[in-house]
Parts: C-alpha cells; structure tokens; sequence
C-alpha cells in the first residue's frame, strides 16, 4: 500500500492502478505463482502421468516414493504422481463450479432483496438467515442426502452451501448503493429498473463479490474434498484429492505418502486461493484506496 500512500501524501500526481497495486503485493504474487502451477498441472495432467491412473499392480504395492514413482504406489499399486496430476482436475473443478454457483444465485437473490426491499427483502433474508443457521458443511450434508453420492451433486451442494454468504454480501451492497445520489438522478430522468441494476449498481457492487468468491473457492475445494473423504463425492477409482486422503487414512503409520501428497495438493490450492483472496481484498477495499 505505499504507493495509495504516495498517492495521499501528493507524492504522486494520480493513483495507482489495482493492477500496479498487485504487482507490487507479495502475498498475491506468491498466491497466484502456486496457482498457475496447479492450473498447469491439471491441463497437462496426460502428458505428466507416468502411469495409467487405475492400472493396479498387486507386486508393487506402498513402494515410497522414488525415482519411478515419484509419489510412491498406493495399497493396491496404482502410482500416486499419476492419479494426483489427474485429481487436481476434479479437485480445481468442484471449487470453481460451486463459487459460480453460489455466487450466481446468491448475488441474483440479494440484489433483488436490496433494491426492491418490502416483503421481497423480508422473505429472502428470512431464507438466508435460515440457511446461515447451518454450518456450510452440515448444509452441504443435508443437500447430499437429499441428492444422493456422487461428483455432479457435490458441487451442487457445496454451491447451494454458499448461496447465503453472498445474498447477504449483495443485499448490503445494494442497500447501501441505491441511495447514493447518482441513483436518485437516474431515476429522476425516468431510468428504468433493470438499467439502474445493470449500468449503475451492479458494476459497484462487484468488487465485494469478486473477492468473496475468491476467498470462497478455498472453502469449496475443502468442503467438496471433505464430501469425497466421506465417500459421498468421487467414487472408488475416480482420482480426487479427497476420496486420495481417505484412502490412506488407514495406512499413516507404514505408508504416509499415500495421504500425505494428496492432503499437500489440498493445502496448496486452499493456501493460494486465500493469498489471492487476501490481496484482492487490501487492494480493492475502498478504505485502503
């Protein structure tokens, strides 16, 4: 933050550009090196494997990492390096999707509360407050019951799992836009509603958004890796850093690097996503600009 420092000072002539700001943040930086690296790995994931990723082999079974198998073999011979370049796939995918998810409905949900208020508002902040009363993952479990196992319905959950987070970031940003006085002109000279909401008070309201769904994409690849640990997401043979974790669990104390390496992928993707979260969040919060 020196150079919004600079800024304020008169040191500089203008301020900064969120992208100069970003440059210059070293957390964010780092966040988005690991980042890249996984995105790598998971759209190379044919051309990394060293092996067939369910190509078993009963005479090779927890072989410790070493030169041919760079991650060691898992209890039944499957290469481990194999099936985590290719979990990360699914692991990426389920954090991804479930943000778009939650932050689609959500954000359609509290900007609708926000702007119309009355018993719209009274009506769906009663439903978030109800959904908020669940602890995401116990959420997520109750979805699950209801749809059943399975990879499709894991990123459903977990989606509708951070549905509220974001109905209740976008009904406070709304609440708290409509009243500026750019609104009050617009409506003056006869804007109508949908051009309020689409060229007015949706370009700023995104930025909370934005850096809510970064921080969120962390805690759906957590919950979606729990939800498969428990044996409700991948199913047996699908390579996922979860159901990977769950499937050494009984084997730490003689074969740690069968959990070890896919719980690793799990911390690097959570820890990044956060770094980047972190600083999206000092640059575009509008008390440090």
């Amino acid at each position: 933050m020196n150079k919004i420092n600079d800024f304020r000072h008169g040191l500089i002539s203008k301020p900064p550009s969120v992208l100069s700001l970003l440059s210059h943040n070293f957390y964010f930086i780092l966040g988005v090196v690991i980042l890249i690296l996984l995105i790598l790995i998971a759209v190379f994931a044919p051309l990394l494997a060293t092996h067939d990723v369910n190509s078993a082999d009963p005479t090779a079974t927890f072989i410790a990492p070493n030169v041919n198998q760079w991650m060691g073999t898992d209890n039944i011979g499957r290469d481990i390096w194999s099936r985590f370049v290719f979990g990360s796939r699914i692991s990426l995918l389920v954090g991804l999707a479930a943000m778009v998810i939650g932050m689609l409905f959500g954000s359609i949900l509290g900007i609708i509360a926000g702007f119309y208020g009355s018993l719209i508002d009274s009506l769906l902040s009663w439903l978030t407050e109800v959904l908020m009363a669940f602890p995401g993952m116990l959420l997520a479990l109750s979805v699950m019951a209801v749809l059943g196992p399975g990879l499709t319905n894991v990123i459903i959950a977990v989606g509708i799992g951070s549905i509220p987070s974001f109905m209740r970031m976008a009904r406070s940003s709304v609440l708290k836009t409509r009243e500026m006085d750019y609104i009050e002109a617009a409506r003056t000279i006869g804007c109508k509603d949908s051009r309020i909401l689409f060229r007015h008070i949706l370009p700023n309201i995104l930025r909370p958004l934005i850096v809510l769904a970064t921080l969120g994409i962390g805690g759906a690849i957590l919950e979606g890796a729990s939800l498969s640990y428990l044996g409700l997401g991948a199913q047996p043979m699908t390579p996922e850093w979860g159901s990977m974790l769950s499937a050494g669990r009984g084997f730490l104390t003689n074969a740690w690097w069968v959990s070890v390496f896919p719980g690793l992928g799990i911390f690097l993707a959570i820890l990044s996503i956060n770094l980047i979260g972190d600083g999206l969040g000092d640059v575009l919060d509008p008390i440090n600009k």
